[in-house]
Parts: C-alpha cells; structure tokens; sequence
C-alpha cells in the first residue's frame, strides 16, 4: 500500500496528535507579540493550555467539552499575558459609571491598536495561505517552547557574574544596591517601602510663630491632569507660565494618579508622606497646610472651576484635608466646558479674575486661597459660539489653561498685591499611555504621570529670577512645597524686601524619593528604575513604561 493511501488512515487513528487548527491563530500571536514585547508572557500557564489541546481525545464529545472548557480559560490567560492590569482594577477608577456615553465610546476606541489589529489581519491572512502546505502546529509548538527556551534562567554561574558587574559598576557612582539594601527583589523592595514610610513618618514641617511683616496671600493653584510627558506630548514644556517662574521644581512627585488623593496630599504638606490607606485617617492639624496658614493668621478660601461633585472631591478637601471653606460661587459665569461627566465648568480666567475682584474688596490682611481647576481633564469637550459641546485636543485646552494662569499672575503684579503663587498640579493626563495603561487611563500611578511641573512665583516679594526661574533638581513633593511656605513666611518678616536672598530659600530642600501610590497599585523608584506592585499581588515586577 502507498504512503499517499495510508496517510488519511494514520490522520484519522483516534490516538493521533491532534492539529491545533484555529489554536494555532492564538499561540502564533502570542508569540509574536511577546518576541515585540507587547505581552508579558506567562510561559508555564500557556504550555499547560498547550498541553491540553494536543492530548488526542477519541470521544467526539470529550474533544466539544474540552474546547468549551479551554475557549474561557484562553481568553482570560490572554488578557492575563497583556501589560494591563488586573480586569476588576480597570472597573476601580472613582465614578466610571458617572461618564458620559461619548466619553465612553471614546475610551473603547483607546482598546484598539490598529497596527496590532493589523499584523493580526496579515498572521490570519499567511495562516491561510500556509495552512494546506505546512503543518502549522509544528510552527506554533516549536515558537512556544522557543519563548520556553528564552525565558528560562540563567546558569548560576552567569547570574552571579552578572550581579557582580552590576554591583561593581553601581557602586562607583556610590548609589549602589548596597546603599539601598540590596539587588532589587520582593524582599528588598518590601523592606525599601517600609523604611520609606517610617522615614517620612518623622518629618513635618516647622512654622514659625506668627509674626509681623508685610502682609501677603499665599495662592495654590491646583491642576488636574498636567505633567511633564503631558507638555512634551504637544510641544509646550517651554511655557510662558513655567518659564517665568522664580523657582521650578524639576523632579516633582505627586504621589498618585487621582484627583481627591492628590488634593489631600497637598493640603496635608506640612509632614512626611503616607501611604494611600492613611490619607483616610485623622491627622494632627500641624499636618495640615491650610490649617498651620490659618494659626499663623491667613483667612482660608477655596475657589474651583466645578462644582466640586465628582467622587466627592470637596468632601475630600473638607473631611482629610482639613479646608473648611465655602467655594467661591461660579453659577453666573459662563459655561467653557462640558466635563467628561456632563457637568459645566467655567473657565479659569474668568473665576481667577472673580476671586480678585472679591479679594480686593475685603479687608483681610492675609489670604491663603485653594485654587483646582480640571479643565484638562481627559474628556472634557469644548463649548463653542453656538452653545454646543465640540471636540477639543488637549493641546487646545492646554494653551487656554495656561494662558489663563499667566494671565492671572499678570493681574496681580499690575494691582500692586503681594502674593507667594505655588502652581503644582494633581497628576498628569496620560495622553500616550504604556504597556500597561491605554491613554487617558490612570489606575496605576506611573512615573509619567506622577512626574508633574510644580512651580513657585513671588510677587512684590523681592527680585523676579533673572535669565529664568531656579531649578530645583532633586527629588521632591509636597513637604518640599510646605518647607518653602514657611520659610518665604519667616523670611517675610525679618529682611527688607530688595534684601533678601532667594537663592537660600532652596538649599536643603526636603529630598523626597519617588514613591506612588493609589488603591489598587504601588510604584516605586529603585536604583533609578521604577517597580509596580499591585492589590492583591505580593511581587514586584519592574514597570514597563515603554510602548512596543
């Protein structure tokens, strides 16, 4: 008998290998994508799923139950080997349900890469032609043991040679991993955050007493949704606003991705940082910035471009932050834009100059004004001449938001008022997004979207900065910003104006290291790479900032 009529007899022999047909499409993606480094493959578990579909079943029903089974457990463990994070993370983002449905739809639209969806058009499309001339599950068996074969360990010997060059080459720079505790690892990072904690546990900031002076106002300007990737992104990180700044914080840390955690934490300054589940609980009020303002006699005031509703933002501001003020009333000006949960917000310019007006009428010798604004927010639209909500890019609302803060500034050093302007925002918008994170999405506090732009401006205060604002380059956040208040309040009452030495302000600045933290997610820097962790998860794995 002839190969060629023995052949479909040993095809059909009920023990025979089975072909993976359409599995083929899923394990070839997988190890396509992951040789590009769009997948963290998770080998075992898909050698397993591998296994299983090639045991050769002779039950017709045996094989239907197992394809049910497998069809579920596959597209769970793809999800699983995506940069994303964990499924029920994705639905934990305050008020997803209070977007609006153009909002939605285009945060759908994000999901898509078409350059993916278009190799996987061109793998579908040479799997067909390929298919009646090769056996295509040879293919897939041997790319899926050779990622097998890439991701297994090193030999020992190596390992340790690696280390040892690593080690040698850190320790020249004198911040090696022996500074630090170590090679990075869950022990070591475990051990890091913790003395991270503890440390920032013992520091606070140290107001002076009350004392005389020319009076001044102390004005906080809030951004939501700005960062220094953000301003790379479109071409502004040279701006007016910043530029002309007298001091410049260039490696800022706002300790988190969310709106009401980054209020809490700037109005609660004046000691260490804290971990996420502490912003909740009760602080002494020498904790809090407002509050220390108020001892030293400034009339707190709050003033937003919303109405403050949105996962109870002023209830945030109120109950952890310790600002117990009533918001400027914005009703009668007009609408600038549609926010991304249907609400009105008005434009900055327009309450900054209401604030003003108000202000100039008081009698008040000193102010310290709470200023937010989310004009950036992801999903805002636009109101135009007509009334309508158009689309805007954020490049657009950028240029408005900071013209209308510069604007501001202006105003004040025309009308003569002496005033410290700190300008620190919540977060960035995460408008190009990573591996783990489409754009726009900020469940897990990366660095570039925690690496934001704070700044300080004095006015009628001493001499402007001269050929550009002073940079502060090392690693800061809000004790920093605490630390400077209360020295410009010292300095205020103790050398003449055109005397005093601006340049001291910044020297032994509190040095915070980059640590960030929301509900669902940890990251932190160590030996200048950053390290994810998320809830419910004990290991840390290293972030991958970079798209494929």
């Amino acid at each position: 008998m002839s190969d060629a009529a023995t052949a479909p007899a040993a095809a059909s022999t009920p023990w025979a290998w089975p072909d993976l047909r359409g599995w083929n499409l899923y394990f070839l993606s997988k190890v396509i994508l992951a040789w590009m480094g769009a997948l963290d493959l998770h080998i075992l578990p898909n050698l397993l799923l591998l296994a299983v579909l090639l045991v050769p079943l002779p039950w017709r029903r045996a094989r239907i139950a197992r394809t049910v089974v497998a069809i579920p457990v596959a597209v769970a463990l793809y999800y699983q080997d995506t940069w994303w994070p964990p499924f029920e993370r994705l639905l934990a983002q305050p008020g997803v349900l209070d977007f609006s449905a153009s909002y939605w739809m285009e945060l759908l639209g994000r999901f898509i890469n078409w350059q993916m969806v278009a190799l996987l058009a061109l793998l579908v499309f040479g799997y067909l032609l390929l298919k009646p001339w090769l056996r295509v599950t040879t293919l897939s068996v041997l790319g899926m043991l050779g990622m097998a074969a890439m991701a297994l360990p090193l030999p020992a010997g190596l390992q340790s040679a690696g280390r040892g060059d690593a080690t040698t080459a850190q320790g020249g720079a004198g911040t090696g991993a022996a500074a630090r505790g170590g090679p990075a690892g869950n022990d070591t990072l475990n051990a890091y955050l913790a003395g991270f904690y503890q440390q920032q546990a013992g520091l606070k900031t140290a107001f002076p007493p009350a004392q005389g002076g020319a009076p001044f106002d102390l004005i906080v300007l809030n951004i939501c949704s700005l960062a220094w990737s953000d301003l790379d992104d479109v071409g502004l990180r040279h701006n007016p606003l910043f530029d002309g700044m007298d001091m410049v914080f260039d490696d800022f840390n706002s300790a988190t991705s969310y709106s009401g955690p980054a209020a809490i934490r700037l109005l609660r300054a004046s000691c260490g940082q804290t971990s996420h589940t502490a912003l909740f609980d009760p602080v002494p009020a020498q904790c809090q910035l407002f509050a220390n303002l108020q001892a030293l006699g400034f009339q707190n005031e709050l003033a937003m471009n919303h109405d403050g509703h949105f996962d109870d933002f002023i209830g945030d501001l109120t109950r952890y932050g310790g600002l117990a003020a009533t918001p400027l009333p914005i009703e009668n000006y007009p609408r600038a834009l549609i926010a991304f949960d249907k609400s009105p917000l008005r434009r900055d310019a327009d309450v900054l100059t209401g604030w003003l007006k108000r202000r100039q009428a008081e009698s008040t010798g000193q102010v310290a004004l709470f200023y937010n604004t989310i004009s950036l927010h992801d999903g805002n639209r636009i109101v135009g001449a007509d009334g309508r909500a158009m689309a805007s890019d954020y490049k657009a609302r950028a240029q408005m938001v900071l013209g209308d803060l510069q604007g501001f500034i202006d105003a004040l050093e025309k009308n003569g008022r002496r005033a410290m302007v700190v300008v620190v925002p919540e977060h960035g918008a995460a408008l190009h997004g990573d591996r783990m994170q489409i754009p726009g999405m900020r469940e897990i506090p990366s660095p570039s979207i925690t690496h934001v732009p704070a700044g300080v401006k004095l006015i009628g205060m001493g001499i402007p900065a001269a050929g550009g604002p002073r940079h502060v380059t090392a690693p800061s956040s809000y004790l920093a910003l605490s630390e400077l208040v209360a020295r410009v309040y010292a300095l205020n009452a103790q050398t003449p104006a055109d005397g005093r030495d601006w340049d001291g302000l910044l020297q032994n600045l509190p040095v915070t290291p980059s640590v960030s933290e929301n509900e669902g997610a940890k990251v932190i820097d160590y030996e200048g790479k950053p390290w994810l962790q998320l809830k419910g998860s004990q290991s840390w794995t290293p972030y991958p900032e970079d798209k494929p």
